[in-house]
């Protein structure tokens, strides 16, 4: 573990991801424009790139009269009717994995942000940032910082008052006597320390910190990928710092982020509201927030959250499971998620950074769970209409957090996503081989190997022409897969 610029002692945090918290006590477009080629009329076997020799590596893989000899996947290749197959390899294991670092940012006093990251050997190799939805953290890109690492610089970080960027202190103490003891809540006192009388957990000061980690840690422009609330995140940062950002790409970014409005940019209508976030807590705020978080901390609710946005119910979760009921049992988390609920909105809107983005030529990628419950195909699909050069991918089953519950697909997707901004679009798109795809788009199946089984997924890329009755299919073929998952 490392400790970048902590001249702050913060021992509480300084711990492993797997322990448990001894707080209580224990603008590029679809690649540019080439000379049309025969369309491929075979199945291929994808493999990765992680410039490693590995026998399983896909140079053994070769395609000749409609069949690929997969022997090195164990898979017979076919098609699929009328939609291409394609085999693309599965998570590495064991020593092909890339190794995690964990260490600490000081960026503030009292402000320590936890981050982990997997770096290739390959200096030359294009940095990426992953930052994660609400409620979870670093934990939740483990299978893009094993795999991605091995040949890419990959970074991820909590954000401030969540996972293990959590403050170790109490930022606004008890001095009621007899309320001082380690199962106490944090937050709850009647005055906040000096370090917090400004701190609240709103996306501007997400938008910050992520923008001063890039300057002062990774130290290069990355590639942020963002999933539910860090897609949100990322599209802020690259509109507001687009010489940190050499693209981004949402998966199933929420298009809205805080509810009360923002004192920078609505300074007469923001004094109507009490309060926006600060600490302490007010007394009123206090007893709803220990209301709501008894409900929505026990491991039940949790539970019941996971089925709902994993449509695949036979996922595995429980390594996230447990990481998400290990952080509501911080003495920091009940007054930081309401922080974080009643603070104001960013000073710029989803649709306005998109505006930014589009106007600076900051490329853009979409990946998308179809049958996500909270943030529906459609918004992607909006995002598509505003930017058409911008590769919008359908993928099904997937929910929403498609990285977690797909990742051997949205790796392989991100992996040509990268390879075609770096290469400055010599080296296609996936799925774009056949140039009419750019234009009309393209389904295809992706089939790959997970725990000795095979398993396929649907994946539509949208062409740059979506009709109004595509945009209809789409929202009522996600109704009533999600009616599906709901019954299973």
């Amino acid at each position: 573990m490392e400790v970048v610029s902590c001249s702050h002692s913060c021992s509480a945090l300084h711990q492993t991801p797997t322990s448990t918290w001894g707080l209580r006590g224990s603008g590029l477009g679809l690649g540019l424009a080439k000379p049309p080629r025969p369309r491929r009329s075979v199945v291929l076997c994808v493999g990765t790139t992680s410039g490693r020799s590995n026998s399983a590596e896909s140079s053994k893989v070769r395609a000749s009269q409609g069949f690929v000899d997969a022997a090195v996947q164990g898979i017979p290749s076919q098609k699929a009717g009328a939609v291409e197959k394609v085999v693309i390899q599965g998570l590495p294991e064991g020593s092909d994995s890339s190794a995690i670092s964990t260490g600490f940012w000081q960026w503030k006093p009292k402000l320590t942000v936890y981050y982990e990251k997997s770096i290739t050997k390959n200096s030359k190799a294009p940095a990426v940032l992953f930052l994660p939805g609400f409620g979870v953290g670093t934990f939740h890109f483990e299978k893009q910082l094993k795999d991605l690492g091995r040949d890419h610089k990959v970074w991820t970080m909590d954000f401030l008052g969540q996972g293990m960027s959590l403050p170790c202190e109490d930022p606004a103490p008890s001095s009621v006597a007899g309320e001082q003891n380690e199962e106490a809540l944090w937050g709850f006192g009647q005055d906040s320390q000096p370090w917090a009388e400004e701190l609240v957990y709103s996306v501007d000061l997400w938008h910050n910190q992520v923008q001063h980690f890039i300057e002062e840690v990774i130290r290069e422009p990355v590639y942020v990928v963002g999933n539910s609330l860090g897609g949100f995140v990322a599209l802020y940062l690259a509109a507001s710092c687009p010489h940190l950002v050499k693209g981004v790409t949402l998966l199933n970014a929420t298009p809205f982020w805080g509810f009360l409005p923002n004192p920078a940019t609505s300074p007469r209508l923001s004094k109507i509201f009490p309060w926006a976030g600060t600490f302490p807590l007010p007394s009123f705020v206090r007893k709803l927030t220990e209301a709501v978080w008894q409900k929505i901390s026990d491991p039940r609710s949790i539970q019941d959250i996971l089925k709902q946005v994993y449509a695949d119910h036979s996922t595995n979760v429980d390594k996230v499971f447990s990481r998400i009921v290990e952080i509501t049992q911080h003495p920091a988390a009940a007054a930081s998620f309401a922080s974080i609920m009643f603070a104001p909105r960013g000073q710029i809107s989803f649709q306005e950074a998109l505006n930014r983005c589009q106007s600076q030529g900051v490329p853009i990628s979409l990946m998308y769970g179809r049958e996500d419950p909270w943030v529906r195909p459609i918004w992607g699909i909006k995002v598509k209409q505003q930017v058409p050069g911008a590769p919008y991918y359908e993928i099904s089953p997937a929910g929403h957090c498609p990285h977690d519950e797909v990742p051997e697909v949205i790796n392989y997707l991100l992996r040509g996503w990268l390879k075609n901004l770096e290469s400055e679009g010599s080296i296609d798109l996936p799925f774009l081989e056949e140039p009419s795809y750019a234009e009309h788009g393209v389904s295809m199946e992706l089939e790959f190997v997970r725990g000795g089984s095979r398993k396929s997924v649907n994946v539509r890329l949208y062409g740059s022409k979506i009709s109004l009755w595509s945009q209809l299919t789409s929202f009522l073929n996600t109704h009533v897969s999600n009616s599906r998952v709901v019954s299973r």
